[in-house]
């Protein structure tokens, strides 16, 4: 069991495209305001890559997507779940011409670790960022 989060906030969002800007800014003032402003702009960008796959790969009309950013010693979590479980996340190479593809390489690229847990309905893909010096690495799937 993880210890309580020192810091923790959750906001639903509908599965529409102007629910990803608001999800990002909203992730960033967190960042913020929890005293981590060299790390707001990644906080953005990983919760608007994972909000983004969530919205395109795992929503259903009328089912919010969940996320949840939690502040744990040296970690911040950015979490999103959707209600589409059976569709896990796999990186993929793009072609160059392609426009989607690059996500979870981002994704991975950014942060100390990610991963996807499992729900009864739907699935969590969450982020990790470092917070202290060189904490950060090249992400890879792990588990919570």
């Amino acid at each position: 069991m993880e210890p309580t989060p020192a810091r923790y906030d959750v906001r639903n969002y509908p599965p529409r495209q102007d629910s990803i800007p608001a999800a990002r800014r909203w992730a960033a003032w967190l960042a913020v305001a929890w005293g981590q402003p060299g790390i707001a702009g990644d906080v953005a960008l990983l919760t608007s890559e994972l909000a983004t796959n969530a919205l395109l790969h795992g929503s259903l009309r009328d089912r919010h997507l969940r996320v949840e950013l939690s502040l744990h010693r040296a970690v911040l979590r950015i979490a999103v779940t959707d209600p589409k479980g059976e569709r896990r996340p796999e990186p993929r190479r793009a072609a160059d011409d392609e426009q989607y593809g690059r996500g979870l390489h981002i994704v991975s690229a950014l942060s100390a670790r990610w991963g996807a847990s499992d729900r009864v309905v739907g699935k969590t893909v969450w982020a990790e960022l470092g917070l202290e010096p060189g904490a950060r690495s090249p992400g890879t799937p792990g588990t919570p």
